[in-house]
């Protein structure tokens, strides 16, 4: 079997591959939803991981590392012929299962479902893109035998909601949390590294740097919103809630001091200034004077990211973005408002 992989698209989000897919059925392609919806052991994807195949054998995505994909792409094209979904279990005790290699303890529970009026409507999936686009909670039930969907729910964001099959294994409920929002100050060139990492882990993108000879000549992708103005002019337009995370990349004060001070006012869950020690005690000097308390200032972790040795503009941008994964992490466990906030 001769399958394309769409190596771009593998780089997306759960989020926004279903926002791939309403595109592709746009484009009047046949294509299949394969869900993970629950797992055990060592299997390496979450539930409610995603992998969207089309009857040419393009796909997108994936719900494992590798081992089961084949099998998956064969119930999904299955699928798309017989307009009915189907329900996979794959473990150490099923033959198919040891045949595409998972034998290292795991063992996964998939749903595949068409684009179809029997499985997942067109229109639904459209629904579901559109609030994906919109950053909002999603949530949706799905028949965990069939893959029939039902309708859209109006779902509250819960940090500790998360995908589910219920105990006697009928229905499973489909939610995406709206992603976590990274606020980048300065168009430098570890943003470019930054920005991109950041968006394939799931993190919505926003730059604002007021130069324009940064901001300009397509140095970001599509998917990265640059804002061409001081941090002051546009933060009160953005949320800065718990979702929230920004790191000042400038290296210089007048910016980067600009975008603190609001930050520091809100509950965001990561802030992190590049910067020596030397650098950083300067930072604190200066907010002082502008009534930054220790304490708030306390919130800030400075030099960003974690002391990897790293050099090169990716290297740092590597550090900061493991820092950063770490606290939105943690984050999901920890109350709303962040220890310093006064």
């Amino acid at each position: 079997m001769t399958v394309s992989l769409q190596t771009a698209y593998d780089k997306l989000s759960d989020r926004n591959l279903l926002r791939l897919a309403s595109s592709w059925c746009d484009e009047g392609r046949t294509l299949a939803l394969a869900f993970v919806m629950r797992i055990w052991g060592s299997a390496p994807r979450q539930p409610g991981a995603v992998m969207v195949i089309d009857s040419d054998m393009h796909l997108a995505g994936s719900v494992s590392g590798g081992c089961i994909e084949g099998a998956v792409i064969d119930a999904a094209l299955s699928s798309m012929e017989t307009g009915k979904g189907a329900q996979l279990k794959f473990g150490v005790a099923d033959e198919t299962a040891w045949s595409v290699g998972l034998s290292c303890g795991g063992e996964i529970i998939i749903l595949i479902t068409p684009i179809a009026d029997s499985g997942l409507p067109a229109t639904t999936l459209k629904q579901m893109a559109a609030a994906c686009g919109a950053r909002a909670p999603l949530q949706i039930a799905f028949d965990a035998q069939s893959g029939s969907a039902g309708t859209l729910a109006n779902a509250a964001s819960h940090k500790d909601k998360q995908s589910l099959l219920s105990e006697d294994g009928n229905a499973f409920t489909l939610y995406y949390p709206p992603p976590p929002h990274l606020i980048l100050i300065g168009a430098v060139h570890i943003s470019q590294h930054l920005a991109q990492m950041a968006t394939q882990c799931g993190f919505e993108v926003s730059i604002i740097d007021p130069r324009g000879i940064f901001t300009g000549d397509a140095r970001f992708s599509e998917a990265v919103r640059l804002y061409t103005s001081w941090p002051s002019e546009v933060l009160g337009s953005l949320s800065l809630d718990s979702a929230t995370a920004m790191v000042t990349l400038t290296h210089d004060p007048k910016i980067d001091d600009d975008a603190l001070l609001p930050a520091l006012a809100a509950p965001l869950f990561y802030l992190a200034c590049l910067g020596s020690k030397r650098t950083h005690a300067k930072r604190q000097k200066r907010l002082a004077e502008k009534g930054v308390t220790a304490s708030q200032f306390a919130r800030i972790s400075g030099p960003a990211g974690l002391d990897i040795g790293a050099k090169s503009p990716a290297e740092i941008a590597a550090s900061i973005l493991a820092e950063l994964i770490a606290a939105w992490r943690a984050s999901l466990h920890a109350p709303e408002t962040p220890k310093g906030i006064e």
